[in-house]
């Protein structure tokens, strides 16, 4: 798009859940260096990760009928209000963040309708008069990089001296208070500490409850002080991997709140989910345990230490299923406590990266 006088808004679209919109970030920090104010349009679910993303003007929220695997039934109130909202904002330009097959079509209709001038989008269908640039997915790239790719078709590029890495807006909050005890806010204490977060979107994705529990008993046995992260809907869950042996935040941080946990952290283990690519954005290593349903490739922790831990070659592989198809989810279910001890102590000897500067 052609630089004017006028003052040139864009609306960048990502409807989908914090950990796919941490992901986005690079790309919106594209768009915000070539353009002039970037709105970010997602849903409930990614409105903390929005929120922590430099480069983002002003957060829209919207539930969209059309995507994810428990969708919303369609609300016409809420879409008539979307297209007020979008009308009088003005936006000359919308790029449209998709992944796996998610169509960019009818938020694309909203934004014509809305009278976004120019709509840029990966589209496997054939998007008509509703996107001006239809943008292929290169194979091969990362999820971060394929945003990046989709970012360059709207003439966004990143500033010198920005590595492309994740990132997050600092500072960030102080950290819980039994965090701080077992973290630890001075010193060294921290680099004593691991995460470990045992749940995730889709059972799928998830370690076993059992295993994750042997593995925080394993290493605290190994003299790491453990701690273990998880969502309000997660408390169960998180006292019981925790036990005796670790310190339960279960259902205790918001996002940003969490964001300090993991990066105060000498290393997280988690599965493929939000927290992980959270964990990449403060610059921690990461013990990936990742079920093989969508490519690791694609969707690894990016940029920073990691291994990954799991069978990539199970049935499951590629199916992108949400509950585990094979019984007793083997994937997972083979991993060790002694190969995540194995793994974050290999980890915690490499040097970590520098977290990225907002806006840098």
């Amino acid at each position: 798009m052609t630089r004017t006088d006028m003052p040139v808004r864009v609306l960048a679209v990502r409807l989908a859940s914090d950990g796919e919109v941490i992901l986005t970030g690079p790309a919106v920090r594209a768009l915000a260096a070539t353009y002039d104010q970037v709105d970010l349009l997602v849903p409930s679910s990614g409105v903390q990760a929005a929120s922590l993303l430099p480069g983002v003007t002003d957060t829209l929220r919207f539930d969209a009928p059309w995507v994810g695997s428990e969708p919303p039934p369609l609300n016409r109130e809420a879409v008539l209000d979307l297209l007020a909202d979008l009308s009088t904002r003005h936006y000359q330009l919308a790029v449209i963040f998709t992944s796996f097959r998610q169509s960019p079509l009818p938020m694309a209709l909203l934004a014509r309708l809305a009278g976004v001038r120019r709509v840029v989008a990966t589209s496997d269908d054939h998007p008509g008069s509703l996107v001006d640039v239809r943008h292929v997915r290169p194979p091969g790239l990362h999820e971060v990089e394929a945003c990046l790719d989709l970012a360059g078709q709207a003439d966004a590029q990143l500033p010198a001296g920005d590595d492309g890495l994740l990132a997050v807006r600092r500072p960030l909050p102080p950290l819980p208070p039994r965090a701080a005890r077992t973290l630890g806010i001075e010193g060294t204490q921290g680099q004593r500490s691991v995460v470990l977060h045992p749940g995730a979107s889709t059972t799928a994705r998830a370690p076993l409850p059992e295993g994750a529990r042997t593995t925080a008993q394993r290493l605290a046995h190994d003299g790491w002080d453990v701690v273990v992260t998880g969502s309000s809907g997660e408390r169960d869950l998180t006292a019981y991997v925790a036990g005796e042996h670790a310190t339960d935040l279960g259902g205790q941080t918001d996002l940003p709140e969490l964001a300090a946990v993991l990066e105060a952290a000498a290393c997280v283990v988690v599965g493929n989910s939000g927290p992980a690519h959270l964990a990449a954005a403060v610059g921690t290593p990461v013990v990936s345990l990742f079920a093989p349903v969508v490519p690791p490739d694609d969707w690894a922790p990016y940029g920073v230490p990691r291994l990954l831990l799991g069978d990539q070659g199970a049935a499951c592989r590629g199916t992108r299923a949400c509950a585990c198809p094979v019984p007793g989810h083997p994937c997972l279910g083979s991993v060790t406590p002694e190969q995540v001890s194995n793994a974050v102590a290999r980890l915690t000897r490499l040097p970590c990266r520098t977290p990225a500067v907002a806006g840098r």
